[in-house]
């Protein structure tokens, strides 16, 4: 990963309508040098993991901020497992409570990020991934 860029796949799982805080991730992503893969609203996780495998990413970012975070994390990693792609870095961002966090990652989340997060953490975190 060391000469070539990083590149991040950021999605809406589920039926939450509410893309403004993805964009903005997107964007400031983009900004910082990374290959930013924006799929829109309303994804399914089978379709999540394809385009995952398609674009070869290194990080899959998923946008929650319906509340269904818990289940959307892991049928998502489900979905990139049975794409054999264990190696891919699953990050949740959104309206997260902090009890919720260890779910999360023992549903296969690397890392969480929750409403109100620095933009430059979630780059930062991405960019330690080297």
């Amino acid at each position: 990963m060391a000469d070539k860029k990083i590149r991040v796949l950021v999605a809406k799982p589920g039926l939450d309508g509410h893309d403004r805080g993805a964009k903005v991730v997107a964007r400031h992503l983009r900004d910082q040098g990374f290959e930013v893969i924006y799929m829109g609203l309303r994804q399914k996780p089978d379709h999540i993991a394809a385009v995952a495998d398609q674009e070869d990413v290194d990080v899959v970012g998923l946008s929650v901020l319906s509340g269904a975070h818990l289940p959307l994390t892991r049928k998502v990693k489900a979905a990139l497992d049975g794409c054999g792609l264990t190696d891919v870095k699953l990050i949740i961002g959104g309206t997260i409570p902090k009890a919720d966090e260890p779910g999360l990652k023992a549903a296969g989340a690397d890392a969480v990020f929750p409403t109100g997060s620095r933009l430059e953490a979630i780059a930062d975190y991405i960019r330690g991934l080297r």
